[in-house]
């Protein structure tokens, strides 16, 4: 009897592991804590950047957060104080208050 409990159990265990496999598990719509644990501040060609996203400081985090996503797919929590990336973020700020007054 204990043999067939232990077969059920398995048996569920490594259908449940089948269908996980491979995909990847949902980002919740509000993350509770900083993305980055440490910085990259050696300076990155823009040719190699796919998209950066600028998250500002907050409950969830007291740092600002800036995370570029790489051609190749990597993701890179670049040092929000060094000279290149200030230059990004101000690019990225300049072009979303365009935005905002072309809209209104």
């Amino acid at each position: 009897m204990m043999g067939k409990a232990v077969a059920a159990v398995m048996a569920l265990l490594l259908i449940s592991m089948a269908g996980a496999k491979g995909m990847a598990q949902a980002r919740s719509a509000i993350e509770l804590r900083c993305q980055c644990i440490e910085t990259h501040s050696k300076f990155i060609h823009p040719k190699f950047i796919q998209n950066v996203n600028l998250t500002p400081s907050g409950p969830h985090c007291k740092n600002v957060e800036v995370i570029a996503t790489l051609k190749d797919g990597r993701e890179v929590c670049l040092d929000p104080t060094a000279p290149w990336v200030k230059l990004i973020i101000k690019a990225i700020l300049d072009k979303a208050d365009t935005n905002n007054k072309t809209a209104s």
